[in-house]
């Protein structure tokens, strides 16, 4: 089978431009206060990873079907209805007690979706960012 690449990658525009065109006040702050959350986890600066994800690390991987690239080790979307937060694969069924004490949010397989930073449970947050960046980098050690 041919590899086929990811399409998502790094690009030169600055995360805090980027930020301040978020129309919606809330959404703008709350994404400036993830910027400082995520650097705080990662020690890592953020970076665009296409035209709306911010993101902090990465990592390169290839799964069994031949698809390969790069993601960002932690990552988050400021998007118009909701902060995107990007977690590993399956985090609510590894973590639906935390979840259920995080406060108003909505859970995919790896994407949870906040309609106010200020609303949800900041520690909780926290550990679920750290619990999935960590995984990231036992799963891929040798990478940024």
């Amino acid at each position: 089978m041919a590899k086929t690449a990811n399409k998502m990658q790094p690009t030169d525009v600055d995360p805090e431009e980027f930020i301040d065109q978020v129309e919606n006040a809330t959404r703008r702050a709350d994404a400036e206060r993830m910027v400082e959350i995520m650097r705080d986890i990662t020690g890592e600066e953020p970076v665009m990873w296409g035209p709306s994800i911010i993101g902090f690390g990465s990592y390169h991987y290839v799964y069994e079907s031949g698809r390969e690239g790069d993601a960002p080790a932690a990552g988050f979307s400021p998007r118009k209805a909701n902060l995107v937060v990007y977690l590993m694969n399956n985090f609510t069924e590894q973590h639906s007690e935390k979840l259920a004490e995080l406060g108003p949010h909505k859970a995919s397989k790896a994407c949870l979706y906040l309609t106010k930073l200020d609303k949800v449970d900041e520690d909780i947050l926290r550990f679920l960012i750290n619990d999935s960046y960590e995984m990231i980098k036992e799963m891929y050690p040798d990478q940024n």
